[in-house]
Order: C-alpha cells, then sequence, then structure tokens
C-alpha cells in the first residue's frame, strides 16, 4: 500500500484560559503574564493556534461581564503580539460581540463562540453581529453547538437522534454565516462535546464523527480532559485525563478531524501526528 494524496494535516489549538474558575485550570493563568509564557510553551509544544478566553463556560458557570472579559483578554493578546511567538494565530473564545470586535482590532485573527452566534446581540433588533464580524474581518470563525447554555445545559438534554439534531443546527448556522459574508474556508464547526450532552451523547458524537465532517466544513473537536472522560476511566482530577483525550484526539484525526482544541499540546500533538501518518496509508 502507498501513500496517498492528502489536504493538510491538522492543527493543535492551545487553550489559554484567563479565568478564576474554569473547570481543570482555573486561576492557573489569570496572571497576564503566566499566561502569556504558557502560551509561548504552547506554541514550542507544537500549538499552531492559542484560543484565549476570559469567560468560563464550564457547567454552572456565572457569566463575566464585557468589562471583565475584556480586562482578562485584551492584555494576553497585546503581550503575545510584541514577544517572541507574535506570529502566531490567536483565536478570541467569547460569545460577546464587544470582546470579539476589541480582541480582534488588539491582535486577535481567528473567532471561537461556543453560541454559534446566537448570543452575540448587542441589542435586540441587531442581525448576526458576530457572523457579520467575521465576515467583515474575513477571518476563520468557529460555529459551536450547545444545547441551552452554561446555567442550564446539563439539566436533562435530550436529543431523538444527536448527531442528526447536531449536524443540521451546525448546517444552518453555517449557512447563515455564508448568507452573511463569511467565506467558506473560514467557517469551522464544532459538535460542542459536554455542552448539553450527557455520556450517551458525547459517545455518539464522536463515533459519528465522519458524518460531521461529511458537511464539508473544516471541524473542531474540544474533548481535553472533560467530565465524560473521567466517568468512562474513573479519573476524577481533570488534569489526569491526559491519555484519554490523547485517545480521542486520535480518533477524530482518523474521521477527518482539522483542529484539535487541548490543554495538553505536547502529549495530542504526538497522538495527533501519529494518527495522522497512518491515515496517510489508510484506503
Amino acid at each position: 500500500m502507498t501513500q496517498k494524496k492528502s489536504p493538510l494535516p491538522p492543527q493543535i489549538m492551545g487553550i489559554l484560559n484567563i479565568t478564576p474558575d474554569s473547570f481543570s485550570d482555573g486561576g492557573k493563568y489569570y496572571d497576564s503574564e503566566k499566561a502569556i509564557q504558557h502560551a509561548i510553551i504552547m506554541v514550542e509544544q507544537g500549538a499552531a493556534i492559542i484560543d484565549i478566553g476570559g469567560e468560563s463556560t464550564r457547567p454552572g458557570a456565572e457569566r463575566v461581564s464585557i468589562t471583565d472579559q475584556l480586562k482578562r483578554v485584551i492584555p494576553v493578546i497585546e503581550g503575545i503580539r510584541k514577544s517572541s511567538i507574535k506570529e502566531v494565530i490567536i483565536s478570541v473564545d467569547t460569545t460577546r460581540y464587544e470582546v470579539a470586535k476589541t480582541a480582534l482590532e488588539a491582535g486577535a485573527s481567528w473567532l471561537n463562540d461556543i453560541s454559534a452566534g446566537d448570543d452575540s446581540k448587542v441589542k435586540e433588533s441587531d442581525k448576526e453581529p458576530m457572523l457579520t464580524l467575521a465576515a467583515k474581518h474575513q477571518c476563520p470563525i468557529v460555529l459551536m453547538h450547545r444545547q441551552g447554555n452554561s446555567a442550564t445545559m446539563q439539566n436533562k438534554p435530550l436529543y431523538d437522534d444527536v448527531c442528526a439534531e447536531v449536524n443540521a443546527y451546525l448546517a444552518n448556522r453555517a449557512k447563515v454565516a455564508l448568507d452573511v459574508g463569511v467565506l467558506k474556508e473560514n467557517i469551522i464547526v464544532d459538535p460542542g462535546i459536554g455542552f448539553g450532552k450527557l455520556m450517551s451523547h458525547n459517545l455518539q458524537l464522536l463515533a459519528g464523527l465522519d458524518s460531521l465532517v461529511s458537511l464539508d466544513y473544516k471541524v473542531l473537536l474540544g474533548t481535553s480532559r472533560k467530565r465524560f472522560l473521567g466517568d468512562i476511566t474513573g479519573v476524577e482530577n481533570p488534569q489526569e485525563r491526559l491519555v484519554a483525550t490523547c485517545a480521542t484526539t486520535a480518533l477524530g484525526v482518523n474521521a477527518g478531524v482539522n483542529l484539535f482544541r487541548v490543554h495538553d499540546v505536547l502529549e495530542n500533538k504526538q497522538a495527533m501526528d501519529v494518527a495522522w501518518r497512518i491515515k496517510q496509508f489508510s484506503d
């Protein structure tokens, strides 16, 4: 069997939470200088994108004001742009239009919106401001599926066919993005593992990743250290779910996923690279 000609290899998106309450690393990089140094380490370990967020989206998390988000993320974005990794892609993880706009002006170049644009209205009359912002800047935007919000999403989430429903939602939000001028190559869809999903829903989505890939948009997978991995393995400490995360990374590569959002860059990149090389020889 010979090696096949394939599309570009997948990439790692390193998670940088500038929050006191994220589920596995809350408070660890709350100081701007510590955050910038961790970003440098992640890039050295192989991250192609640094995803910076100033609001925890774990189940039960309280909303953070726009002002507080800006105080958290903007100094880090500006600091990275003055650092040894100033050329790295910076993504801002927010559902707030004002945070996204200011972050792009400060040096971010991607948007990561867990509400897929549904939570970004500045006022009730606004029409798709987050998607319009992505179109204006011609920048990539991640559109994620979730059922409910951080306060409600794990209160008995219900689906008849989770893969079909998630895929249909993401296809619709992608179409809306296209309609307001976002380029197809700038649309990235994310099934939202753990966001309004039970264990069975997460596993069905992972088993059915190829159907999401078949929508013909770039796909991002975010399973890093999540609770369902602990439920499977019996590992309570999120920081000890590294091997479990790497297993899903390899699975995602085989299904055709393009981007992996992770806390542990070095190990997940190794898993990704090996799975990618094997995939080059598959039928």
